[in-house]
């Protein structure tokens, strides 16, 4: 399973969906995630941003989820910041 994350105006991610690997042309990341992008568009008709994020961390630093921030420079996903009580 191929997962992708919304990625709003500001660089947070919106919400994460699951993609078949056949809807993503059953290829590996990288070619993965425009075959993927296009499913997102014209099937499922999601409109945004949509960026390939690996569960396993296998790519982009780590696994993309709710909340996160997307760096588009370094092209990876960064866990928000840790909030201790106090």
């Amino acid at each position: 399973m191929a997962h992708f994350a919304k990625i709003s105006s500001s660089g947070r991610v919106e919400t994460v969906i699951v993609v078949s690997n056949v809807d993503c042309g059953d290829l590996e990341f990288p070619e993965s995630e425009s075959i993927g992008q296009a499913f997102i568009a014209n099937t499922l008709r999601l409109d945004g941003e949509w960026l390939q994020t690996s569960y396993n961390n296998n790519f982009r630093g780590i696994y993309g989820g709710e909340g996160y921030s997307y760096d588009s420079i370094n092209d990876v996903f960064v866990a928000p910041p840790m909030i201790y009580p106090a």
